[in-house]
């Protein structure tokens, strides 16, 4: 009996979602580039299973029934495209290349056309959710040709993680590079909620001068409110970890961040879109802070840095923290979504937003019940523009707004870093401003550079 699908890359998410195929009844077989891995897998993880190893890429293909499904785990950029070219010659008409990587969206959307000029169908397929995800059921966004969805539907659905009314977070996203940018947005709220919980963390620690335990106890009490979340959940666990010495392990780790690209290419195709998307780009500024660790020590010695404490009922302060947190969280989702509507409306892709919350619903690392608000904000409006117009968030957001201000304010005054969670009240600001300074800026413009400008027409009210 020849395998359902072929899996090429046996690092630890290749092998997770190997094994998570081989649960649900589906025969893999398995290729890596260095062989002797095959037979490590075959030996280790994968003993007593169903799957099999493939020792060449015409081994793999050759044990694939047709239309043959490869998909690939391997590092983004030239090692997709090289194992592309060392299959074409291998396949035929009508088979299926899925990449199951970090793709930039570009590069999947000119894979999905070269490829279907010379008959195979290609998939981007944004995976998250890490290797417990991948293992138990990640979060999946397929795009590319569409005519290759109903081929693969079954398994990869079968494998994605599911909500608790049973559907799963996995749905076809639209065509060309459609599913590795809601994937890149994806992973670019997820540098914004991280350090916006970051951000709280240090006004808890610095400000509030918290213990870890009392930090870890409100975590874990506010993962039973709105901000129920992946995220917070390990936050809750992380702060309450203690080393061999008993001591806070959190407290003894580096604080310089690193990151991948996937937020960085978010910020960047929100300014060629033209979509402000502030909080999330704070984030990865906040990350490239953090990497300068010697100079960020030698300044803070110079300018005698210190941070005035925060006083008053520490109880208030958490709870106005909460509510800052949540509405912050609010404007990073709004802002990804108006990014992800401006690209399909650009790209024609015609993106279903409900199902796009519905896909991090469960198994990827932004999963939460908040997402299944954001599915609801959708249906009720498809047409919905800004996620805080949305009767359910437009409440949070004016119920928070004081304490939000508070925070921020705050923040500044005390001195503690709150990037992110400043450009959020900021841009609801600026937003839903009537009529912003720009017409100063007009004139600046056309008093040095004659670039005209259009006059004001106040409307009758």
């Amino acid at each position: 009996m020849k395998g359902n699908i072929g899996v090429i890359g046996l690092a630890v998410m290749g092998q997770n979602l190997i094994l998570n195929m081989n649960d649900k009844g589906f025969k893999v077989v398995a290729f890596n580039r260095t062989t002797s891995k095959v037979d490590d897998f075959l030996n280790g993880a994968a003993k007593n299973t169903d799957i099999i190893g493939a020792y060449s890429l015409q081994d793999l293909v050759d044990k694939l029934e047709k239309p043959r499904k490869i998909m690939m785990m391997v590092r983004a950029g030239s090692v997709v495209d090289d194992f592309i070219a060392q299959l074409l010659p291998l396949l035929d008409e009508g088979d299926i290349i899925i990449d199951g990587g970090n793709a930039n969206y570009p590069d999947s959307t000119r894979r999905t056309r070269e490829l279907a000029e010379k008959g195979i169908r290609f998939i981007g397929a944004g995976v998250s959710g890490g290797e417990e995800g991948a293992r138990n059921g990640p979060s999946i966004m397929p795009g590319g040709n569409e005519s290759a969805w109903p081929e693969v539907k079954e398994i990869l659905q079968a494998i994605s993680a599911k909500t608790p009314e049973g559907e799963s977070c996995c749905n076809w996203v639209g065509r060309d590079g459609a599913g590795h940018f809601v994937k890149m947005v994806h992973n670019g709220i997820e540098y914004g909620d991280m350090q916006l919980i970051c951000e709280a963390y240090q006004f808890m620690k610095d400000g509030l001068g918290l213990t870890y335990p009392q930090m870890h106890e409100i975590f874990s009490a506010w993962n039973q409110t709105e901000l129920d979340s992946y995220l917070i959940q390990i936050t809750a666990d992380i702060l309450g970890y203690k080393d061999e010495n008993g001591e806070p392990l959190v407290e003894k780790i580096l604080d310089t961040a690193g990151q991948k690209g996937t937020g960085k290419w978010t910020g960047i195709n929100a300014l060629d879109l033209g979509i402000p998307l502030t909080l999330i780009s704070e984030s990865v500024f906040a990350r490239c802070v953090s990497a300068f660790k010697d100079q960020r020590v030698e300044a803070a010695r110079l300018f005698g840095k210190t941070v005035t404490p925060i006083e008053g009922d520490k109880s208030e302060w958490v709870e106005a923290l909460r509510e800052a947190l949540l509405a912050s969280k609010i404007i990073s989702y709004a802002q990804g979504f108006m990014l992800i509507r401006e690209a399909s409306e650009t790209n024609n892709w015609d993106l279903n937003y409900g199902n796009t919350a519905l896909l991090w619903r469960e198994g990827c690392i932004i999963r939460s019940a908040f997402l299944g608000n954001i599915r609801d904000a959708y249906e009720n409006n498809p047409d919905l523009i800004f996620l805080g117009s949305d009767a359910y968030f437009k409440a949070i957001l004016e119920k928070c707004l004081s304490a939000w201000r508070k925070v921020v304010a705050k923040s500044v005054e005390a001195g503690i870093p709150m990037p992110c969670m400043a450009s959020a009240i900021t841009f609801l600001d600026g937003y839903t401003t009537e009529r912003l300074p720009a017409n100063l800026l007009q004139a600046q413009r056309d008093y040095f550079g004659a670039h005209t400008y259009e006059r004001y027409r106040q409307t009758a009210r």
